[in-house]
C-alpha cells in the first residue's frame, strides 16, 4: 500500500520510520558469541547509538559511524547516562496486588489458613467483579513495563476466583496489553484440582474434573481467538497449574494440543516438595519429571516454572541422577525466580550446575514488584554464598538469563539481544542518580545500586512504551487509586476459606497482623 491517507498510510510510516536511540552505554549482542555455546554473548559499548526503523533494529554503531547514523533519521532521542540493553523478558511477570504481600509471612498454620477450605472449595466464588479483574491485571502490566519488562508471560493467582482464569479474562488482558505495548505470551490457567485445608488442620487436593475441563475448553478456544486477534504482540500458549492438581488426562491432552498448534506450555512444577513431590509419589506413583514425562510434555515446548526441586536438591537426593541431563536433551527450559525463592525459602540449588548440564535458564520475578534487576542481584548474592565463592557471582549469566535465556524459552531468537534485524524491544535504564554512585561497569552498578524502577525509558517492536519513566496517556495516580481498592476487596475475603477460623479466628486483621502493633 502507499499513497493516501488514514490507518493505512499511518501504519506505512510507522513501518518506515527511523528513530536513533544514544545512550552512554549500550549492551549489544557480540559478533563473536558462538550460537548455542553458553558464551554471554553480549559486549558493551560506550557512547553508541542504536538505529531503530519500523519495529526492527537496524544498526549499532560508536564514534563518528554512530554520529553518521544519527543525523539520518527522522527522530533522534538522547537517553544520556543510560545504560540501553535488550528489553527484560520475564515468564512467571507477575499480574497480581495480594499475592506475596500477604502469604509469604506465615505463622507456623499461616499456609494452612491461607488455602482453601474443603467447604470453600465445593461452592467458590469470584471476590472481584469483571471490571475489577480487568483493573488488577492492567496493574500488574503496568507495573512489568515501570519495572523495563518488554516482553512478559503473565501470572496470576487464583485464590480469589471461583476456579480457574477464563478465556474473556486473558482475552481482556490481550487487548490491554496490546493497548499498552506490552509483548505478551498469553493463556488461561486452568486445572482440575485445588489445594484444600480440611477442619482439622490435614492437607489435600479436591477434585472437580468438570471444571477442568470446563477451564482447559476456555484455553484451547484462547488459542483460536489469538489467531484471530492477528496481533504481534500476542501470542497464545497453553498454561496448566501445577502440576499435582492437573489429571494425567488432562496433561496428556495438553500435550497433544501443544504439538498439533506448535504451542508452547508452562507449568508449575519441581517447585513443591511435600505440596507436589509427595503428593505425586504417593497418590500417582511418580515423580514431577516422570509425570511430565509420561503424559508427552517434557520436550523443547516446554517451560518449567521454578526447576527447584530435582534430584540434585539437598532435600531431594542431593546428587545429579540424571534430572538435569534429562531437561538438557529434551530441550525444555527453566523459569528460575531468584526473589520468590529467597521470600518463601525455596532455594534452586547452585544455577551452575543447570547452566553446565545445557539446560535453558530464564528468569521470572513471581513477585510483586516484578523486577528482575533485584531477582538478578538476588540470584548473584545467592550464588557466592552457595559457592562460597565471591568469584562465582555468575553476573553475567543472570543477565543472558533475562534476556537471550527468555528469548530461547519463547524461541524467539529475534528478541532479547541488540543486534541489526533483531526485533527493537530495548530498555533503558538511567545511571544519572547520585544515589547510583560511581559508575566502573554500568551492569554492576545497576545491580548493586539500582533497581528496576531506574528503567526510565523502553520500545517495544520500535513503539515507545516508557518515557520519563512514565506509560505515555496513563493516570498512574488514577491506577494507584483503583489498585488500592482491588486490594482492599481481596484482603478481605481471605476469612471466608479458613478452615481453621472457628479454631483461630477468622478477621483479616487477625490473619495479616501488622509488624508493629498499632498505636491509638
Amino acid at each position: 500500500m502507499s499513497g493516501g491517507s488514514g490507518v493505512g498510510a499511518d501504519a506505512e510510516a510507522a513501518a518506515t520510520r527511523t528513530v536513533a536511540l544514544r545512550a552512554s552505554h549500550v549492551i549489544a549482542a557480540d559478533p563473536a558469541a558462538v550460537p548455542g555455546s553458553q558464551h554471554p554473548g553480549f559486549v558493551e559499548l560506550r557512547d553508541a547509538v542504536v538505529l531503530v526503523a519500523g519495529d526492527r533494529i537496524a544498526a549499532v554503531a560508536t564514534g563518528e559511524r554512530g554520529a553518521t547514523l544519527a543525523a539520518r533519521v527522522d527522530e533522534v532521542i538522547e537517553l544520556g547516562e543510560s545504560l540501553l540493553m535488550p528489553g527484560l523478558i520475564d515468564l512467571e511477570g507477575l499480574v497480581d496486588i495480594d499475592h506475596l504481600l500477604l502469604d509469604s509471612w506465615w505463622s507456623p498454620d499461616h499456609e494452612a489458613r491461607l488455602e482453601w477450605s474443603e467447604v470453600y472449595a465445593r461452592q467458590p466464588r469470584e471476590v472481584l467483579s469483571a471490571a475489577e479483574r480487568s483493573t488488577l491485571r492492567r496493574y500488574g502490566l503496568v507495573q512489568l513495563l515501570l519495572h523495563g519488562v518488554t516482553t512478559a508471560m503473565p501470572i496470576a493467582t487464583e485464590l480469589h476466583g471461583a476456579w480457574a482464569e477464563t478465556h474473556d479474562d486473558l482475552l481482556d488482558t490481550a487487548h490491554t496489553a496490546s493497548e499498552l505495548g506490552l509483548r505478551v505470551f498469553l493463556g488461561p490457567s486452568y486445572r482440575s484440582g485445588v489445594h484444600i485445608t480440611r477442619a482439622d488442620g490435614s492437607h489435600g487436593i479436591h477434585w472437580d474434573a468438570a471444571q477442568g475441563e470446563a477451564a482447559f475448553a476456555g484455553a484451547a478456544r484462547f488459542l483460536d481467538t489469538v489467531e484471530e486477534l492477528a496481533d504481534p504482540l500476542v501470542t497464545g500458549v497453553l498454561v496448566p497449574c501445577r502440576v499435582e492438581t492437573v489429571t494425567d488426562e488432562l496433561l496428556r491432552r495438553t500435550a497433544e494440543l501443544s504439538a498439533s498448534r506448535d504451542v508452547l506450555v508452562r507449568v508449575h512444577a519441581t517447585q513443591g516438595l511435600e505440596s507436589e513431590r509427595g503428593i505425586l509419589a504417593r497418590e500417582r506413583g511418580t515423580t514431577p519429571l516422570g509425570l511430565l514425562e509420561r503424559t508427552g510434555l517434557l520436550n523443547e515446548r516446554l517451560i518449567l516454572a521454578h526447576g527447584v526441586y530435582l534430584d540434585v536438591h539437598p532435600e531431594v537426593h542431593g546428587e545429579d541422577r540424571g534430572d538435569l541431563a534429562t531437561l538438557a536433551a529434551a530441550g525444555a527450559s527453566i523459569v528460575h525466580c531468584p526473589v520468590t525463592n529467597a521470600r518463601y525459602a525455596f532455594w534452586l540449588d547452585r544455577l551452575s550446575q543447570y547452566l553446565d548440564a545445557g539446560v535453558n535458564i530464564a528468569l521470572g520475578s513471581d513477585s510483586f514488584p516484578p523486577d528482575l534487576i533485584r531477582a538478578i542481584d538476588t540470584g548473584v548474592q545467592l550464588s557466592k554464598a552457595q559457592h562460597g565463592d565471591l568469584g562465582r557471582g555468575m553476573l553475567a549469566e543472570y543477565v543472558s538469563a533475562a534476556t537471550l535465556g527468555g528469548a530461547a524459552a519463547l524461541r524467539r531468537p529475534d528478541l532479547g539481544r541488540i543486534e541489526p534485524g533483531a526485533q527493537a524491544d530495548l530498555v533503558a535504564f538511567s545511571l544519572a542518580d547520585l544515589r547510583m554512585g560511581v559508575i566502573d561497569d554500568p551492569i554492576r552498578t545497576l545491580t548493586l545500586a539500582g533497581t528496576g524502577r531506574d528503567a526510565h525509558f523502553s520500545m517495544v517492536a520500535g513503539r515507545v512504551v516508557l518515557r520519563d519513566s512514565a506509560i505515555p496517556g496513563l493516570d498512574m495516580a488514577a491506577l494507584r487509586r483503583a489498585g488500592q481498592l482491588v486490594f482492599e476487596r481481596l484482603r478481605a475475603a481471605y476469612p471466608e476459606r479458613d478452615a481453621l477460623a472457628p479454631v483461630a479466628g477468622s478477621s483479616a486483621s487477625e490473619l495479616f497482623p501488622p509488624v508493629f502493633p498499632r498505636g491509638e
